[in-house]
Formats: C-alpha cells, structure tokens, sequence
C-alpha cells in the first residue's frame, strides 16, 4: 500500500463524473449541433466532433492525475489484463468500480444533456447496428487501446489528452460508426433520442464489436511492446501507482 495513492472512493468519483462529462458533451454537442445545423449532416458531424476533441482533451487532464482518466470499460479492462503479468494496474476489485462508475457515469451524463436542451429524455430509436459499422467499432477501439498502452509503454504517457483527443476526432471521421469505442459511453447514448443516440437493440452488438477490438488491440500491442503490462500504472494519464489508501 502507498500513501500517494488515491482511495479507491475518490478514483471511482473521478471515472464517474469524468464519464458523465464526456456523455454530457457528446450528446450535448449533438443536440446543439441538430438545433445550429439542421439540414446538414456533415456540418452537424463536424460541430459534434470538434466538442468531442477539445472536451475529451481537458477531461483527462483534469481527472488523469486522480484515476488515470480511463472514462471507458475496454481501456480499463486492458489495464486488468495486461497488469495481471506484472503485478501493476488495476486490482480486480477496482475494475469492478471503475466499470461501474463509468456506466452509471454515462447515464447520467445522457440525462443531464437532455435536460440543458429541455429535450426530454427517452430511449432513442437510431439504428446503427450494420455490419459496416460493427467493422468500424472493431477498427476504432483497437487503434485506441493501441495508442493509449503504447504511449505508456513508452513513457509518453504525458501525451495522452492531446494524442487521445486526436485519435477520437479522427476516429468520429474514418470510422462509419463515428467511432463509440467505449461500452460505458454507447449504454449512456441509449438514453437521448437525438443525434448521438444509439437505439438499445444495436447497444450488444456494438459491444461486442468493441471488446474484440480491444483483444485486437492488445495483441498488436505486445507484438510491438512486450512490456507494456509494466506501465499499466501509468494509463491513460500517468497517476500515483500502487494500492488504494483509505
């Protein structure tokens, strides 16, 4: 056990609302871009994406220093998985907080967004679950679980907000999905029937899609850095190693 570590309550708090702030600008982004833009598309795309980028940034230079900014099952899963192989990253208890915190974080963050645009919130009804986009998910969470654990293999962890934020905004483009790549984030979309919703019978689906990118993911990340698990403390955002204190 360290003292520099964070509690366990504190790292669950950060993933919580650091998620619920990620939802909140996501769908938030979307609906004003709906309101701004509503008979283009690609406009609306453009203005959702660009909110995206620039909030993702500074959330997790905001709560990296606490958690480690993961605000996303799949990345804290790795961090698990590849931990397990050198005693590092997160105990399995802690992934259970993190996993649940990021859901409920989501949730809400999908709630609040509505309730700034006075929208209402309700189960959406869009689609997305074709095999195009499924290819997509897989695609775009391998490429982040890739980027996230290679920087901090590599002791770049530093670059993290800005590289992550990149990698998304270029994602939200290349990718027919526009690139969820995130479980915690594609539950909390259910919940806004607006231009970031996802409808609940696509939510298995693209989980699915997300887990086998992220099991893609790792192996090309141990094909290329076999020992990453030794920097899984240091995921996304380099923070205090070791054990929680109470």
């Amino acid at each position: 056990m360290t003292t520099n570590q964070p509690p366990l309550w504190r790292r669950a708090v950060a993933e919580l609302l650091g998620t619920s702030l990620l939802v909140m600008i996501v769908v938030g982004s979307g609906i004003m871009a709906q309101q701004l833009s509503p008979n283009d598309v690609g406009l609306q795309l453009l203005q959702n994406s660009t909110a995206t980028v620039l909030g993702l940034t500074a959330l997790i230079l905001v709560f990296g220093p606490v958690s480690g900014a993961h605000f996303n099952p799949v990345v804290s899963l790795a961090d698990w998985i590849l931990g397990r192989r050198s005693g590092t990253g997160l105990a399995l208890p802690e992934l259970g907080a993190y996993v649940a915190a990021q859901i409920l974080g989501a949730v809400s963050g999908s709630v609040v967004a509505n309730a700034m645009f006075e929208v209402g919130t309700s189960i959406s009804g869009k689609d997305r679950a074709t095999g195009g986009h499924l290819l997509g998910e897989v695609v775009a969470t391998a490429g982040l679980i890739l980027l996230i654990f290679a920087l901090a293999a590599t002791k770049r962890g530093v670059l993290a907000a800005p590289a992550v934020g990149a990698y998304i905004g270029a994602a939200y483009w290349f990718t027919s999905s526009t690139s969820f790549a995130n479980p915690a984030v594609t539950v909390g979309r259910i919940f806004s029937d607006t231009f970031a919703g996802i409808a609940p019978g696509s939510v298995p689906a693209f989980v699915i899609a997300q887990l086998v990118g992220a099991a893609a993911g790792l192996v090309l990340l141990l094909l290329l850095f076999p020992a990453a698990g030794r920097a899984a403390d240091d995921v996304v955002l380099p923070h205090p190693a070791g054990k929680s204190g109470s």
